[in-house]
């Protein structure tokens, strides 16, 4: 059924696709082209029959395009432990990538260091995910 709503959106005008957009998100359409509303509406319909893809995948995805390499060695499960100000901070990785602090969760890692630490630092550096750069 999912796949016979999707080919029928290549039928669909501009206008069309549109409204389709506002009914799904209850949000008015960008003003972006046909083809590009097609796909945007695509992925919103499957993203609410299939469900959507995960904070891990999500971050790995949109590392791919930005030219950026993603944190690595971040698995669900995962528990990173820092010390700072006396005391010993852990954050666990949920099992959908969550990051998760003082049973709240957090949308970066980086949040959670400035949370800490009250400045703003890389949290991937903050908790050991990065190596410091070699001096020349």
């Amino acid at each position: 059924m999912l796949d016979e709503q999707l080919a029928a959106l290549e039928k669909l005008g501009k206008s069309e696709l549109g409204d389709r957009w506002a009914k799904l998100t209850g949000q008015p359409a960008p003003n972006v082209s046909a083809a590009l509303l097609r796909l945007a509406v695509g992925y919103e319909m499957q993203a609410r029959t299939l469900g959507k893809l995960s904070r891990n995948t999500r971050k790995t995805l949109d590392a791919g395009t930005s030219g950026k390499a993603a944190t690595r060695g971040i698995r669900p499960g995962m528990r990173l432990a820092r010390e700072h100000g006396g005391k010993v901070h852990v954050v666990t990785i949920g099992d959908a990538g969550e990051i998760i602090w003082n049973s709240r969760q957090w949308n970066s890692l980086s949040e959670v260091a400035r949370a800490i630490t009250g400045t703003r630092w890389s949290g991937p550096a903050f908790f050991g995910l990065r190596q410091k750069a070699k001096a020349a």
